[in-house]
């Protein structure tokens, strides 16, 4: 399921092997604060928290934020997990939160898997802040591993961790988009929407997931040559604007 043929997969990419810091954990976390402003990520779905199935909200009560939000941490400490807030996941999820976020963001020649940049750590993170937004996902979350735990089980019989490839494909392929989801699965097309924006969004904050899209970012350039030939023949339009430099060479 390579992200770049097949419509359920997504990539995302760059963390220290073994688990990322408190760090940077909360950078992905406000990376992808930033992504959800958007009004569509790169999948083309909406990237803004939708409304949740008020049967998701009642069945997964808020975490509790006495005093407020607190002071903001200092980003020169390192941190350990569970060291600003709770986390949510137990052992059982946090394995099937991995399972899937390597479904949809599998190792290929464009960069590792999710759960070698630590993907599933920052969704564990995210749902865990104590935050409006973020608290609107941990019930979408949580009872969606659980849907999927429970598929896999009437399915194969066996844990979702433990299914084939193929097995686990079939049945992200009948949630991977809503619009597509058959009536009995469209709770579970919204869990797997919004799980994949979250997963893809930590990813793609990572430097190898930058380098999975080409991004290179901020690149101080001596000279600008203009946009590619290939891309200008490709919109049909001509370079009509002259380097300042090419002038003074006249």
């Amino acid at each position: 399921m390579s992200q770049h043929n097949e419509p359920v997969s997504v990539s995302v990419r760059g963390a220290s092997p073994g688990g990322i810091s408190r760090r940077e954990a909360i950078q992905w976390v406000m990376a992808a604060v930033a992504a959800s402003t958007m009004p569509v990520n790169v999948f083309g779905q909406p990237v803004g928290r939708t409304a949740l199935p008020q049967e998701h909200a009642a069945s997964q009560p808020a975490i509790p934020v006495p005093g407020g939000y607190g002071t903001d941490p200092n980003l020169l400490k390192s941190y350990k997990p569970g060291d600003l807030w709770p986390l949510t996941f137990n052992e059982p999820q946090k394995r099937t939160a991995t399972s899937l976020a390597d479904v949809i963001l599998p190792q290929d020649k464009y960069g590792p898997a999710a759960s070698k940049l630590g993907v599933p750590d920052m969704i564990d993170e995210w749902i865990s802040s104590p935050y409006p937004a973020q608290q609107g996902d941990r019930p979408v979350v949580i009872d969606g591993l659980a849907w999927i735990e429970a598929e896999s089980t009437k399915r194969f019989s066996k844990p979702f961790p433990e299914l084939s490839d193929e097995q686990k494909q079939a049945i992200c392929d009948d949630i991977c988009f809503t619009g597509k989801a058959k009536p009995e699965f469209q709770k579970a097309a919204h869990f797997f929407s919004r799980f994949r924006t979250i997963a893809a969004s930590a990813y793609y904050a990572t430097p190898a997931g930058w380098n999975a899209i080409g991004y290179i970012g901020n690149v101080p350039l001596t000279r600008f040559e203009g946009p590619p030939a290939s891309v200008l023949k490709k919109l049909g339009v001509t370079q009509t604007v002259k380097d300042p430099e090419d002038e003074d060479d006249k």
